[in-house]
């Protein structure tokens, strides 16, 4: 059994905790943050996580995330209800009309309706009663301990980290779940080892904020998961535990007047009442804010390289998951889902590599490449999509899609397969009057396209099975013969108007 010393207890880390602990390897899991377990989720709420700002915005625990647990840590399924998490059955959410009688596969399209501090509460609860877990919080690492290889590749091998304190805590294996922020390249270079770094702007800055419902009072009526993009403006909303929900608006980042207001908590709820999908929910008789408005910027696509150019690992001994590894653009709601499939990754790789620590490198990077990296690039082209789009100020809103940004990977992806979609501006509109009308009415279509949302497919998934692309046609070739498509919401200076 190894000694494995986890940098960040974030879900990545307490991921990597739970997965390795439960194998029977001794885990030392180091928080920075001074986070001692809350007794409630109501409490974690509350936690101070510096070292993790993004827990108080919006955040989804999609499908595949939920099959992990169900099907590799049922206990924590269990516990995550237990704490007031709720399933999100995403059949039981189709259109109204559509057929909703149970097929194949269906039992696998349930996610997660959750709070980031819950999810993370329930999790650190179930690792610290694993008797080969232990946590150090409110404690940071100040460096890498390494010995300089002695075969002939020179590499550097992580032999464990030394914390704030000058404690020297060695392992077999290190790895670094510290989160978007954390400076791991920086870390490394003072062991003089250099890794690759792919970054890329999501040009955009979300902006927060947490409700619950009052007493007596219910979610409004849906069909799924709600969000949209407005052009200016996107936004979305995500039902956690125990009767609350967030709202998260996203604007550009360089919309510095939309920016301003939205900063501001009375004009973040006047504005998300001039939405027609989230006007219900800030109804003042429906719900009441629980926080101010919070945000985050600096929003990044990265993705960092761990192997040379011929194959072999540039650092032994040290991994990293999450997106301390890998982030993608928060808006699309993969984060913590992609980190618990990574932490896994990790683990399947120690089971059949043990302490062979080149061989376990690239057979993990090997399995992130698979299964983490095309949600990267799928993000990266979602991203430019929108950057190189005009204003669209009356695309179709369908609750089934939760954002429509999260289809435009496919939509472009059809450039190379609908003779509409031969452009940026066709790709959108392939999606706009192709797949998201046919989502409202073929069951086939709405399937293909929530398995691919839930990331039970890949992200081209779509586009590669020929009798969705049929059917996203013929809907397609109708736009024409169909009604307008009412507006998801006002233009950006009709809604300047009704917040001055």
């Amino acid at each position: 059994m190894a000694k494995i010393a986890v940098l960040g207890a974030g879900v990545a880390g307490l991921g990597v905790a739970l997965a390795a602990g439960r194998a029977g390897h001794e885990v030392i899991l180091i928080e920075r943050d001074d986070t001692p377990l809350a007794v409630s989720p109501a409490e974690a709420f509350d936690w101070d996580r510096q070292g993790a700002p993004q827990v108080r915005h919006s955040h989804a625990f999609l499908a595949r995330l939920r099959n992990l647990l169900r099907d590799r840590y049922p206990d924590v399924l269990e516990a995550l209800y237990a704490a007031g998490a709720t399933p999100m059955d995403f059949i039981s959410m189709l259109p109204e009309g559509m057929d909703r009688t149970p097929l194949p596969g269906d039992e696998d399209l349930v996610a997660i309706a959750c709070r980031r501090t819950t999810f993370e509460w329930v999790l650190r609860k179930t690792i610290l009663n694993e008797p080969s877990v232990k946590l150090v919080h409110g404690m940071g690492v100040t460096g890498l301990q390494t010995n300089q290889a002695s075969d002939r590749t020179g590499v550097a091998q992580v032999t464990g980290l030394t914390l704030e304190d000058g404690t020297v805590v060695q392992a077999d294996i290190t790895v670094i779940a510290g989160g978007r922020r954390h400076d791991l390249p920086g870390l490394l270079s003072a062991s003089g080892v250099a890794i690759r770094e792919t970054i890329e702007d999501t040009g955009i800055v979300y902006f927060s904020r947490f409700f619950q419902l009052r007493k007596g009072a219910e979610f409004p009526a849906q069909t799924g998961p709600i969000g949209g993009d407005l052009g200016y403006l996107k936004f979305g909303v995500f039902p956690g535990d125990n009767r609350t929900f967030s709202i998260t608006l996203a604007a550009g980042v360089t919309d510095r007047e939309l920016r301003r207001q939205l900063t501001d908590p009375d004009q973040f709820i006047t504005i998300a009442a001039q939405i027609p999908a989230t006007a219900a929910h800030v109804e003042v008789d429906r719900s009441q804010p629980i926080t101010g408005v919070n945000v985050m910027a600096g929003l990044l696509n990265r993705r960092r390289g761990f192997l040379d150019e011929s194959g072999e690992p540039v650092v032994l001994g040290l991994h990293a998951v999450g997106d301390a590894h890998t982030c993608t653009n928060p808006l699309y709601g993969r984060g913590c889902s992609l980190a618990l499939v990574q932490a896994e990754l990790f683990a399947d790789s120690l089971k059949e590599h043990g302490l062979n620590h080149r061989d376990r490198a690239v057979a993990f990077e090997g399995a992130t490449r698979d299964e983490i990296t095309p949600w990267y690039r799928a993000s990266v082209t979602q991203d430019q999509l929108n950057a190189d789009s005009p204003t669209v100020q009356n695309s179709p809103a369908d609750a089934a899609t939760s954002t429509a940004d999260a289809a435009t990977s496919t939509a472009e992806a059809a450039t190379s397969t609908a003779e509409a979609a031969t452009s940026t501006s066709g790709a959108r509109e392939f999606m706009r009057d192709g797949l998201l009308p046919a989502m409202r009415t073929d069951p086939v279509v709405v399937r293909a396209f929530l398995r691919m949302f839930n990331l039970l497919e890949d992200p081209n998934s779509l586009m590669t099975n020929s009798d969705v692309v049929a059917r996203v046609l013929t809907v397609f070739n109708d736009r024409e013969d169909r009604p307008v498509e009412a507006s998801m919401g006002p233009d950006r200076a009709l809604l300047l108007e009704a917040i001055s």
